[in-house]
Formats: C-alpha cells, structure tokens, sequence
C-alpha cells in the first residue's frame, strides 16, 4: 500500500473546480484533504470528506499536506507560493505564475533553497490539437516550418463586472490570461525566439483592460504569429502551419473543458477523443507525392500533467512544467508590452536558456 500525496487546494473558482479537482480526486496517488474556501464551503457539495479552511495560514498549519495547488488570483500567486515552499511544501502553480519576471525568478531561488517541487500548471500542453502538432512536427511531415500562426480566439462582447480578470488589477487582461497558452506551446515546439513585435489593444467599448493581441515571434527562418480576442463570433482555424513539404491546418477546440465545465468525470476510453469532423488537414509531399489528408488527432488528456507531477515528486523524475518556462513566458509578456509601448519591435532578452523536452 502507497501512502497518496495529501493535496490542499488554494481556492475553489473555476480553475479548481474544471481543472484540477477532478484530476486530482481520480487519481489515486492523490488525495484531497482540505480547500481553502474563505466564505463558502462549495467543495464540501462534492467532496464531503475535505476539511474546509478560511485562511491560506491555515493550510500552510496543516503538517499533513504535502502538495499546495494555488488556484487565487495573479497577484497572489507570488506571495502563496514563497510562503508555501518556506513552509515546506511541494506547490503547484496556475499560470501565468507570476505578474513579473523577477517574482518568477525569486520562487526559481527558493524552490532550489528548500528542495520543494515547484510546478507551472500548463494544461494546454496536453490537449489534442497540441499533441497533434507535436506529432506532424516530430515526424517532418511539413519540411522546414516557415509559418507558425496560433489563435485563442472568442466572442464575448458583454462586460462581467465580477471577473477580476477584466479589472485594471496587476495580472489582469487576456495577454495574461490567454497569452501563457500560446507561448508555452511555441517554446515547447521551437525554442527562444530572436525577437518579438505586439499589438495590444481594448476593443470592446466597456474594456479597460487588454482584450486583443497580435503577437509577432522570429526565429530566423521560422516566423510565429499568435492572436487573441474576444469579438471574433466566427472563428478560423486555431492553428495554420506551414513548412517547405506542406501545411498543416486545425480547427475546433479540445472536448475537455468542456465536458469538465458540464460536470463529466474524466474518465472512459473516449476521454478527450476529438469528434472526426475537427480533424485538422495535412496537405504535403512525401516521397515525392503529393497528400491531402484528414489526419486524425490524438486524444487529449490533462491528467497526464498530475501522473508527471507524482513520478517527481514520488520518484524524483525531472519537473515536466518548471518554474523556468513559466518565467520565460512572463519575460516574453512583459516584453510584448514594452514593444506595444514603443511601437517598434525589440530583442527578447532575459530569458532562461533551459529545456522544454
């Protein structure tokens, strides 16, 4: 018998509810143990057995906790966080991990000071489309990739005056809230880019914060192009890549969120199955021939980021998700707004040189 990671989770809004509850309650190396709630105890509807606490204080009290998923508003992540690896704890991090750099490169000193694992919680590297394009990528079924554009685009022209995320609050705006997806996923494929050109923008009337981008990342030879909005009621492909042999071009989302959202238990042998008619299209050369395609898409499954979180944790296997990435991703953000700021494109300097796989 194995002794589970005893897990407290730092809030109970959507991201705990969708996307790590349900991930850490069914795999059985994990165990729930307490939420912090400071007003409700909602989680008690679905977990009766977790203890419910009103204070982060509280959590980091509580011996019995090995593993800290901070779930709270950006501009709690960095003090949560410290606190929680001084305390002793293994912490999971949602993005973007930070509002700066710095605070990123501080939880870096820390997490190597105390030994603790400290882990970017980037789900979007575990979705179809993206491991579909992994795929396609690895196999050179596109030659040299000279065009690689991705887009989180949706419609949502109504104000919500409750989200923190659309107030000017420190971490706020869809640069932070979009932005770590499609740049973790373009580190993960190409590398550090040379340099990086933004368009940032409010385009809904009632926005105060940023609600558009058109980021441009160059890697020499390779171009990246990665956009966001919120007034896009028809939306294109999400990813268009072309290469010196063909193009690859996918449509439609990842069923997972969705099927969370509505409350579905993430489990079956269908679990993140993409429907057939989203399939992206392959259109290349091989061997000399000529192919255009349907190519089916691999299944997406988040849970795999928990299953790497336990072999580290448990069996010392390197971080999948580290601290480094999510720096770079808060370098590359903190740049895009100063080439938006300076209308120019700038060199991307201070990132970390480190592996992504």
């Amino acid at each position: 018998m194995h002794t589970p990671i005893k897990v407290g989770l730092v809030g109970y809004g959507i991201s705990a509810k969708v996307f790590h509850a349900p991930f850490i309650t069914s795999n059985s190396n994990y165990q729930l143990v307490a939420v912090v709630e400071r007003h409700k105890e909602e989680s008690k509807e679905k977990f009766p057995y977790v203890q419910v606490l009103r204070s982060f204080e509280e959590l980091l009290q509580n011996d019995a906790i090995d593993l800290v998923v901070i779930t709270t508003p950006n501009e709690t992540h960095f003090p949560y966080a410290k606190a929680a690896l001084e305390a002793g704890k293994h912490v999971v991090l949602e993005k973007p991990v930070t509002n700066t750099s710095a605070e990123a490169r501080q939880l870096l000193e820390i997490s190597q000071r105390t030994g603790k694992v400290l882990s970017v919680y980037q789900n979007r590297r575990y979705v179809s489309d993206f491991l579909t394009i992994q795929d396609v990528l690895d196999k050179k079924l596109l030659g040299e990739v000279h065009t690689f554009e991705g887009h989180y685009d949706r419609y949502r022209a109504e104000a919500r005056p409750q989200a923190w995320r659309e107030h000017v609050l420190p971490g706020s705006g869809i640069l932070f809230d979009l932005g770590p997806h499609l740049l973790d996923q373009v580190l993960y494929l190409f590398g550090l880019p040379n340099t990086i050109s933004a368009d940032i923008r409010l385009q809904r009337p009632h926005a105060r914060v940023d609600d558009y981008f058109d980021l441009r990342l160059d890697y020499g030879f390779l171009k990246v192009i990665l956009q966001a909005g919120m007034l896009v009621r028809e939306p294109g492909p999400r990813y268009l890549i072309h290469g010196t042999k063909g193009s690859f071009v996918k449509s439609g989302e990842d069923p997972q969120e969705a099927l969370l959202r509505a409350g579905a238990p993430p489990v079956g042998d269908d679990w993140g199955q993409e429907k057939a008619a989203i399939y992206g299209i392959l259109h290349t050369e091989i061997d000399g021939k000529l192919l255009r395609e349907v190519y089916p898409s691999h299944k997406g499954d988040y849970a795999q980021y928990y299953r790497n979180l336990y072999e580290t944790i448990v069996n010392n296997k390197p971080v999948r998700e580290r601290i480094e990435h999510g720096y770079n991703t808060i370098r590359l953000i903190e740049l895009a707004f100063e080439s938006h700021q300076q209308q120019r494109t700038i060199n991307c300097t201070g990132l970390l040189p480190v592996a992504y796989r």
